[in-house]
């Protein structure tokens, strides 16, 4: 049986100046660019923000972003990084795939590579991607507390060739790219 490829899936969905866009990208094993896809800017008009009032944020991320982005993805990646916890669930719900979020840490490194424990919150972790950086804390959502251990396992091998958090700050920059093109 073929080994499955190591495909990593960044999600962001970013809420500025009175619209929302989002972004996707699944990089392989080293970070490079496999798939990529983005929204155009959404802008709730005045009368949409006063009919959908505290539900528009939601309906807007996760029916009308989130939703586009991850049927537009054909390149299906093993787990989605997403960039705000808020993300988890709509991503994992709507993927049925591991979705979760990564901050540095200024911990000192845990002992080797690969290596995680628990933290006080059930859903957060705080494990070591490579033997030289502070370890990441890492939030799940409950229903993968279970595959803590798979998933460190991808994350510390995609982190062998790459830096895990990079690809959000190229995303930034398509996102520059595009509005810039687009003036």
């Amino acid at each position: 049986m073929a080994e499955k490829k190591l495909l990593l899936g960044y999600l962001t969905v970013e809420a500025k100046d009175n619209y929302f866009r989002g972004a996707a990208l699944v990089t392989d094993g080293r970070g490079i660019p496999v798939d990529f896809r983005y929204t155009e800017p959404v802008r709730p008009t005045r009368l949409e923000r006063i009919l959908y009032g505290g539900a528009l944020d939601i309906y807007l991320r996760e029916e009308v972003i989130l939703e586009n982005l991850l049927s537009a993805i054909e390149t299906k990646p093993v787990l989605w990084l997403v960039d705000d916890v808020e993300l988890i669930r709509p991503v994992q719900k709507l993927a049925k795939l591991p979705a979760l979020m990564l901050e540095p840490t200024q911990r000192s490194p845990l002992e080797t590579s690969g290596k995680y424990e628990s933290t006080a919150e059930e859903d957060v972790f705080i494990f070591q991607a490579d033997n030289i950086s502070a370890p990441m804390r890492m939030s799940l959502s409950e229903e993968n507390v279970s595959k803590v251990g798979q998933i460190v396992e991808t994350l510390t091998a995609a982190a062998e060739d790459m830096e895990l958090m990079e690809p959000f700050s190229r995303i930034a920059k398509a996102f520059e790219a595009v509005a810039d093109s687009e003036s």
